[in-house]
């Protein structure tokens, strides 16, 4: 059995360890809504020595390259997008020397409005955090198999580009 171990975040994991539905697991994949303040105080739990946390709330918006949206539906490669956000957090915590990271993303059918994506960066000072954050959903858009459709007055649109 081979643990990975991430000296900045001071946690181990089995390396086939990728996603669980517990609140404390930092990458998750899931249907229900989640709580942003709920997920900010998991990670402030980590480390006494985090001194500023950034947060990125992606959330569902009514209008789309001009189209109205009804409602908008995720869908996932299982298994493979879990395992590429734990390789983004990862990163993530090594290239911008963070304490720790989560990332939350709903799949299913999401409402105007609603909560997507949550990603919380936790590091010494607000720089780092701020970069690590910025990266990650950008990464997160670019590289991992989670698509987008949105419902228009048109009809179902897939979205490909990230803007």
């Amino acid at each position: 059995m081979k643990w990975l171990y991430c000296p900045h975040s001071q946690a181990a994991l089995h390396e086939n360890t990728f996603m669980s539905t517990a609140t404390e697991s930092k990458v998750r994949i899931q249907r229900e809504d989640f709580v942003v303040t709920d997920e900010i105080e998991m990670m402030k739990r980590v480390s006494q020595n985090i001194g500023g946390i950034v947060t990125f709330l992606g959330t569902g918006r009514e209008l789309s390259k001009g189209e109205n949206i009804s409602k908008l539906d995720f869908e996932h490669y299982p298994q493979m997008a879990e395992k590429k956000l734990e390789e983004l957090r990862v990163e993530a915590i090594e290239r911008f020397k963070i304490i720790d990271m989560s990332i939350v993303h709903r799949i299913g059918e999401i409402d105007i409005g609603e909560n997507i994506v949550l990603i919380v960066a936790c590091g010494e000072h607000r720089a780092e955090a701020f970069k690590a954050c910025e990266w990650a959903i950008a990464e997160l858009k670019r590289t991992t198999p989670i698509w987008k459709r949105e419902t228009t007055s048109n009809g179902d649109v897939w979205v490909s580009a990230t803007p």
